[in-house]
């Protein structure tokens, strides 16, 4: 943990969520999981911490609702991103989670969402706020952390590959937190079953038609595990390739997702996109199964020798499939407990809170004297 005064020990955290989805299993994505570990984690630390999301999470979490439900629910992004209806749900929703953080007395804020405003009542407040990027630099993101730039408003990005896409030279105020895993829940598996699995949201940019042609190249059986986020790809693109060596199973969570998932012999990672950092790759190789992957983003930063490299050629890939199975299970789950544990990142983030508490005490004993 790092060295804080004693009075900032445990610290009070507000983690903001973002809407979209649920904070709750079955996850739709690595958001949502990476924040539900992050609120169970810093309990585990001794923080009191309260998480603002939609309050059909999981109810064992340090909940406060701030919408009865999540706005998939009630307003597919597909169909209401960039309308009026949508930007107002969210403007209200956070309006009131920043309300209660105000008055709430809270030491800093974790932001995992992606609202602008956020910034900009944290400035205005002089709050110190984390800001937790998963995501490219979008421009109405981007635009807003650079307008709205104080030395307690900090910023961690998942890996070094994410960092670079944000900036050329990376602020102060900026920090490399990778994405821990529970390896006591993603457990290892010493042993294969000699079919391939491909996990995540079916939609075009997490490429799982890809995975399905480079596993039928390579000879070898594949699994897919997860939500339908475009009907349309899955219907043109993914369903034609299913039958008995390809097989859709649906969308899994907990303990069933962990056994599938360990008792793969490789998994297909196949961003189409710069994956930040790729939670799912990680996972898997801490249940021992190593990882084929398309090699963009945060890949090779993820798998490291666990695991081999491709372009998005299908026949490419399927090299890959062959050359990753051969990479030992042990070394997979040895990799993982060295590079990626849930305590080495809370210890990221707790040093960023302390930075970002300290940049907004000095910057309050400056305004005083001044």
């Amino acid at each position: 943990m790092i060295d804080l005064p004693e009075d900032e020990r445990p610290l009070r955290i507000a983690v903001v969520a973002h809407l979209r989805h649920p904070i709750a299993s079955p996850f739709m994505g690595g958001m949502e999981a990476h924040c539900h570990q992050l609120a169970d984690a810093l309990v585990a630390r001794g923080h009191d911490v309260t998480l603002f999301a939609s309050a059909d999470s999981d109810a064992a979490l340090p909940l406060h609702g701030v919408v009865p439900q999540h706005y998939e629910a009630v307003l597919p992004w597909a169909l209401w991103h960039g309308t009026d209806e949508l930007t107002a749900f969210q403007d209200a929703a956070f309006g009131r989670a920043w309300a209660a953080i105000a008055h709430g007395g809270f030491d800093v804020v974790h932001n995992n969402a992606m609202h602008p405003a956020l910034h900009r009542w944290a400035l205005r407040d002089r709050q110190p706020m984390v800001t937790s990027l998963h995501v490219p630099p979008f421009k109405g993101l981007a635009d807003t952390i650079a307008d709205y730039a104080a030395p307690w408003l900090r910023q961690t990005v998942t890996s070094r590959s994410h960092a670079r896409s944000w900036w050329a030279d990376a602020p102060a105020t900026a920090s490399v937190v990778h994405n821990g895993i529970d390896t006591a829940r993603w457990r290892f598996s010493a042993h294969g079953n000699g079919r391939a699995i491909w996990c995540g949201r079916i939609t075009p940019n997490k490429g799982t038609a890809v995975a399905a042609a480079a596993a039928a190249i390579a000879g070898l059986p594949i699994d897919i595990y997860g939500p339908i986020d475009c009907m349309d790809y899955f219907g043109d693109h993914v369903a034609p390739l299913l039958g008995e060596a390809c097989v859709y199973h649906g969308h899994l969570g907990g303990d069933a997702l962990v056994d599938a998932i360990g008792a793969a012999s490789v998994l297909v990672s196949t961003p189409m996109w710069d994956e930040p950092f790729g939670l799912v790759a990680a996972e898997a190789l801490a249940c021992g199964v190593p990882v084929a992957a398309i090699d963009r983003g945060a890949m090779r930063e993820v798998v490291g020798e666990a695991g081999a490299y491709a372009s998005d050629d299908p026949a490419d890939l399927a090299r890959a499939i062959r050359a990753a199975m051969a990479v030992p299970r042990p070394d997979c789950r040895a990799w993982i407990e060295r590079a990626f544990s849930v305590a080495a990142m809370i210890d990221g983030y707790e040093a960023a809170y302390a930075a970002a508490i300290r940049a907004s005490s000095s910057a309050s004993t400056v305004a005083v004297l001044a």
